[in-house]
């Protein structure tokens, strides 16, 4: 009986060892709108994109200087082709988070006016990271947007298991990559070769 005991006993404590350690609990969710108050008396509305921003998303996009939109785009275009403002108006939250900040204006029933564009879409084939873009329009950069919207996707990453933020940006992007190096990303050389180069993010 003693013997029987003791295999039972070690069975057991056989099993509580394979048991798979509990999972770290995710961050909170982040809250889905948020307003921000900026320098020069600027405050804007951050918030997740909707399909109705279709033209504001345009608008934003064709505002752009031709450098600000070939940093983002890296190419010369003027606006977006109808497939890809669909692409990047109506998403999936759960693979495709996109942020933009409105301009928060006095007229109440002023159009809504888009300054700043964020979003992450996961990579096929690659779990744990997904692909990042900034741009924030011309008259608004240097306010400490990007940085705050950069912050804001990192923690709806975290939320959502990601382990980090990849994203293509061009060598003389300077202010983005000096913005990233800021956050804690580093850079590595692209496998597509030295016209670009890819910003590694960890969360």
């Amino acid at each position: 009986m003693h013997t029987v005991q003791c295999l039972l006993e070690a069975l057991r404590a056989e099993r509580r060892e394979r048991r798979p350690a509990p999972a770290a609990p995710r961050p909170p969710a982040p809250p889905a709108e948020e307003r921000l108050a900026l320098p020069r008396g600027r405050a804007v509305l951050l918030r997740p994109i909707r399909p109705q921003d279709a033209e504001a998303e345009q608008a934003f996009v064709s505002g752009l200087s031709l450098a600000s939109r070939h940093k983002r785009f890296h190419v010369g275009l003027r606006q977006l082709s109808p497939a890809m403002l669909h692409q990047m108006t109506v998403v999936d939250p759960a693979q495709h988070v996109a942020l933009v900040a409105e301009a928060l204006t006095p007229e109440p029933d002023a159009a809504p006016r888009l300054v700043a564009d964020a979003r992450y879409v996961h990579l096929a084939g690659q779990p744990g990271e997904a692909e990042f873009a900034l741009a924030v329009a011309d008259d608004w950069q240097s306010l400490g947007l990007g940085r705050t919207l950069i912050d804001r996707l990192a923690r709806r990453a975290r939320h959502q298991g990601l382990r980090a933020l990849v994203g293509d940006v061009l060598p003389e992007n300077r202010r983005m990559l000096v913005l990233m190096r800021g956050l804690g990303a580093h850079t590595r050389p692209h496998p597509d070769g030295p016209s670009l180069v890819q910003v590694v993010f960890p969360l």
